[in-house]
């Protein structure tokens, strides 16, 4: 979705499956140092925004992790695409495993590539990650996830009509299936289908739901980006969106506007921050990554820039939630 226009896109999604015919199984050198373990059954009031941003989401990883260790653990999360995938796993209580996972199979062409591609049509395969398809060590502990006491909603949009839709455990059918559809990519990925209508990436129409949050009366919200906090897209139509998706106008319309509208959150975001009414946290750093990054080493050093980013604002998040 971050990308200056749609042949950019298309040229990427081509290149993805260019680089899958050369990848190899590998893993991050410093896999064994990811932390373990399952976060208390302890909850603190309050809301996580998670933002998305495809492999950006291994700095939310981070963060979310060191949430864990640190007895953190909100009694709401929603999420949009990379920041659903993460937050599902924090409401499971898996300390390190959205990290494992990543780290370990980022280099599998059955999650992203050539064979992705044959198994679900897409050249991310979302479900790689979600179900349980015997070659993964740790999958999700859906006992847990599914606890009542803890809230997670995944954000997806409706392709038919543009709209945010906003999937929640335990109110919708399938949330996992929500899940798929919030991080299903546009231009990358076909559309997720979920009792006949067909969903893409939930940043499309709503790429940092934290109005959704402020509407749901909590007093305690914290924001977790997955971009540095001066970063702005450049303020223009995304063009060539109706010529992809022209079945779908009002869809076309909302990729069309989304950097846009991505702007206009970050300076809300900023002013409701300065209002109390939220609180952000941003990489310390420019993340120095693409969506779709293949450096294994790099992604293993963005997990650990939210890692520390958080474990150095302990005292001050406390300090906000009142723990």
């Amino acid at each position: 979705m971050d990308r200056d226009n749609v042949k950019n896109i298309i040229k990427a999604r081509k290149k993805i499956l260019e680089d899958s015919k050369n990848l190899f199984e590998k893993s991050y050198s410093g896999i064994s140092k990811i932390p373990s373990g399952r976060a208390s059954d302890k909850l603190t009031e309050g809301c996580l925004v998670l933002e998305g941003g495809a492999f950006r989401g291994l700095y939310t990883q981070g963060f979310l992790d060191a949430l864990m260790l640190a007895d953190i653990n909100l009694s709401c999360v929603i999420g949009v695409s990379a920041g659903a995938l993460g937050g599902a796993n924090y409401v499971s209580g898996q300390i390190g495993r959205s990290a494992r996972i990543n780290l370990n199979y980022r280099a599998d062409s059955r999650y992203i590539g050539k064979k992705a591609l044959e198994n679900s049509r897409s050249l991310l395969d979302v479900g790689f990650l979600t179900e349980d398809r015997g070659i993964i060590h740790e999958t999700l502990d859906t006992i847990r996830f599914y606890r009542p006491e803890q809230r997670f909603v995944a954000v997806a949009t409706n392709a038919l009509n543009g709209e945010t839709v906003y999937f929640e455990k335990g109110v919708c059918d399938d949330v996992i299936a929500g899940i798929r559809a919030s991080a299903t990519l546009p231009f990358v990925s076909p559309a997720y289908i979920i009792d006949g209508v067909p969903y893409f990436d939930g940043g499309c129409s709503c790429k940092i739901p934290y109005e959704w949050a402020i509407e749901q009366g909590y007093r305690k919200i914290m924001v977790i980006r997955t971009r540095e906090k001066s970063f702005r897209n450049p303020s223009r139509r995304i063009q060539g969106s109706l010529k992809v998706y022209g079945r779908y106008p009002e869809f076309a319309e909302k990729i069309a506007n989304s950097d846009i509208n991505y702007n206009r959150q970050c300076d809300e975001i900023e002013k409701l921050q300065s209002d109390g009414q939220l609180k952000q946290f941003c990489p310390s750093r420019k993340p120095g990554i693409i969506m779709i990054e293949r450096d294994l080493e790099k992604l293993g050093e963005l997990y650990w820039l939210g890692y520390n980013d958080c474990q150095a604002q302990l005292d001050e998040i406390k300090t906000y939630l009142e723990i």
